[in-house]
């Protein structure tokens, strides 16, 4: 193995020379270093190339969720408070700031795509003075916003891969949800999620794996919030999580295997409980098995084969297809759950899983 390299920020993309291939440490500040593996076959480029294909844009979840930009959550959205002590939470867009600030920590010398930000579950207001108005009557500064669900991504589009033909984009975000926040109490730790990841830019799933993604990110101020990303970013090894998603390309279900699964994850919705815990977690529902076995004969670009068959690539593409009908609060929970459902798969294949009775 390669000895390790200690470099400054303004050469990290020495970090991904295809050469050397060697893992290297990142000095942010006096004490703090971020690890970032360098994948042999990931392709790093100082700026995007012009050019790279252009694919048609498709929003990473879709649910009933909405675009905004940055500024309409910073001019137009106000900022919920904790009812009991008046503190302000830590608001969407100001996560969103201290990502991208980490994020440009991390990558100085690539370019960082604007934020990609989807909101759902509008809360409507009015100012006091509107209080007696119609609604038909209310002008637009009498009127207050704000949503209670977020999600982000941003892309670095010039640190790339290629998995079964699919262009991959290193990429990064996070989620907010009010609802799981008790704003009618005092300030407490307020939660976030956060990943880093990919992207596949033909149908623009997100790619979420476990080293790469905290669930239940609790934190108290901005400094905190600041340092627990950078753990995040330090934790994620690119290396592996593309290795093992490239050995779903290798392993394949027959059409019979297909329909035995299909059969099976719709069983697991109504197993009495004590059977359904000594089985692994599936978090899709009826309305997601039916998108995946749609798109098992009708989708572009992860269907089936001539003969049936489907290889683990493609199935982990419509579960992750499927996703996207997910609400925000649980989109990122049920990304994850589908890598390590189809990764149950492949080491069922090979005659050692608690998977196997997905395929029984």
């Amino acid at each position: 193995m390669d000895t390790l390299r200690h470099i400054k920020p303004s050469t990290l993309e020495q970090a991904f020379d295809l050469r050397s291939a060697s893992d290297t440490i990142i000095e942010m500040s006096p004490g703090d270093n971020i690890y970032i593996p360098a994948p042999g076959n990931l392709r790093i480029h100082s700026e995007p190339l012009q050019t790279q294909i252009e694919y048609p844009h498709k929003p990473f979840i879709e649910a009933n969720t909405q675009e905004v930009h940055l500024q309409h959550l910073k001019n137009e959205c106000i900022i919920p408070v904790f009812s009991k002590d008046n503190e302000k939470t830590i608001s969407h867009q100001e996560f969103i700031e201290i990502s991208q600030n980490c994020i440009s920590n991390v990558f100085p010398n690539h370019s960082i795509s604007e934020p990609e930000i989807r909101v759902s579950h509008q809360i409507k207001g009015r100012t006091p003075g509107a209080i007696y108005k119609n609604v038909k009557d209310l002008l637009d500064h009498e009127k207050t916003i704000y949503y209670e669900r977020m999600a982000f991504i941003v892309k670095i589009p010039a640190i790339t891969d290629i998995i079964n033909g699919n262009e991959l984009s290193l990429t990064i975000g996070g989620v907010r949800a009010y609802n799981q926040e008790n704003l009618y109490n005092k300030k407490t730790f307020e939660k976030f999620k956060f990943f880093v990841g990919f992207q596949n830019k033909v149908c623009c799933n997100l790619c979420v794996w476990s080293d790469g993604f905290v669930d239940d990110l609790k934190v108290s101020s901005y400094e905190e919030l600041q340092s627990k990303l950078f753990q995040v970013l330090k934790n994620y090894n690119a290396e592996k999580h593309l290795s093992e998603m490239k050995e779903f390309s290798d392993y394949s279900l027959t059409e019979h295997q297909f329909a035995q699964l299909l059969g099976r994850t719709r069983l697991y919705q109504h197993l009495p409980k004590k059977e359904k815990l000594k089985l692994p977690l599936l978090q899709f529902t009826d309305g997601h098995i039916n998108t995946i076995t749609k798109d098992y004969y009708e989708d572009e670009n992860f269907c089936r084969s001539s003969d049936g068959n489907i290889n683990l690539w493609d199935l982990y593409n419509l579960f992750t297809q499927a996703n996207k009908s997910s609400y925000i609060d649980t989109f990122l929970d049920r990304n994850l759950n589908a890598f390590d459902f189809t990764k149950g798969i492949q080491q069922s294949l090979n005659g050692n899983s608690d998977y196997h009775w997905f395929l029984s």
